[in-house]
């Protein structure tokens, strides 16, 4: 007698076809722990009015470090490049602005707001092309060779960045060389009792918008879906055609033009620059991108903003305990959750 084995039913298999694919949950908690901090710092402030200005201040601070850290975490996050010389494309980018801004002085000293923000983008795009340049030339010569090996990419990206600084020596010369803001972006608009000053609301806009094109890029294009798809597995990639050495060398070229133009914000932000400037704040973006997670944007940001944050409370409440705040801001975080913020692994 012939047996017969049961099949699915088609109403069955429909159904199974149909169950939605379990989503991971956005996590806020890195976020919260923002606001979390700034409400700590009101009553160590003590005065509402301090505290507003220190956190507008913090924000724009915070910022400027993500547009500057943000190469350096796209660069890890796609590439697995470890670039300890992502200093140098921020002294170039910021000396070029000197520079340009010091040819463009009608257009620096006119009280035409208009006339300020075009000197501020020909400084800024011309310091991010110059930037790009550069990396494009440090990944062929110094990164190539090293791809896949973190200790020798340390080793002699640190030492392409202690070339660079002797370079721009011989160009700019050892001096520290001013760096102001344009005239109609000096000073500090009044908001009640509240003081933000005008270039830091240039620094904030900047900011996000470099963050909001930088999501839309990697989740929203066929280019970041490409370059996501090319970490994964490279080869299946390249069998169908792309040439992913040409993506991540872009991705390398993208981030130093990033930093160029971190170097230029942050040049006007101290309002001087220095050879050293790019050294100086090299450690302060390790930092940065410990605390995010390392290569991912968003940890990037929440990273940025915290440090920026802690800085000034720390500097206005503090100032002793500044020069070590963000170093224990990383252990706290650390301790807390050991791959950062926002690991890469679990997005």
């Amino acid at each position: 007698m012939a047996t017969t084995t049961p099949t699915p039913s088609i109403t069955s298999t429909a159904a199974g076809a149909s169950d939605p694919v379990p989503k991971t949950r956005f996590d806020l908690i890195p976020l919260l722990l923002i606001v979390a901090v700034a409400l700590v710092a009101l009553p160590l402030v003590g005065s509402a009015t301090s505290w507003a200005t220190l956190t507008l201040a913090g924000l724009a601070m915070g910022l400027i470090i993500f547009v500057i850290a943000s190469g350096l975490t796209l660069v890890f996050g796609l590439m697995d490049v470890l670039n300890f010389g992502h200093g140098v494309f921020i002294a170039l980018g910021a000396f070029v602005a000197t520079t340009v801004m010091g040819a463009m002085g009608g257009f620096v000293a006119s009280p035409s707001l208009v006339a300020n923000l075009v000197a501020v983008g020909v400084a800024a795009l011309t310091g991010m092309v110059a930037a790009a340049a550069l990396g494009l030339v440090f990944e062929r010569v110094l990164v190539r060779p090293v791809y896949g090996m973190h200790l020798k990419q340390i080793l002699i990206t640190m030492g392409g960045m202690i070339i660079g600084e002797e370079l721009i020596k011989l160009v700019w010369g050892a001096q520290m060389i001013p760096l102001r803001p344009p005239e109609s972006l000096r000073g500090a608009l009044l908001i009640g009792d509240v003081a933000i000053e005008k270039f830091r609301l240039l620094a904030v806009v900047v900011g996000l918008a470099v963050f909001v094109a930088l999501l839309w890029l990697l989740n929203r294009t066929k280019l970041g879906l490409l370059i996501r798809a090319g970490v994964q597995d490279r080869e299946m990639v390249e069998s169908l055609g792309y040439r992913i050495r040409r993506l991540f060398v872009s991705v390398f070229v993208a981030g130093s033009a990033l930093a160029g133009l971190g170097g230029v914000l942050w040049g006007l932000y101290q309002q001087s620059v220095i050879p050293q400037i790019g050294a100086q704040v090299n450690t302060l973006l390790f930092i940065v991108i410990i605390i995010g997670g390392l290569g991912s944007t968003l940890g990037c940001f929440a990273g940025a903003l915290l440090v920026g944050l802690m800085a000034n409370y720390c500097g206005f409440i503090a100032p002793k305990a500044a020069l070590f705040s963000n170093i224990a801001l990383m252990v706290a975080v650390l301790l807390w959750r050991p791959q950062g913020l926002y690991p890469v692994s679990q997005r």
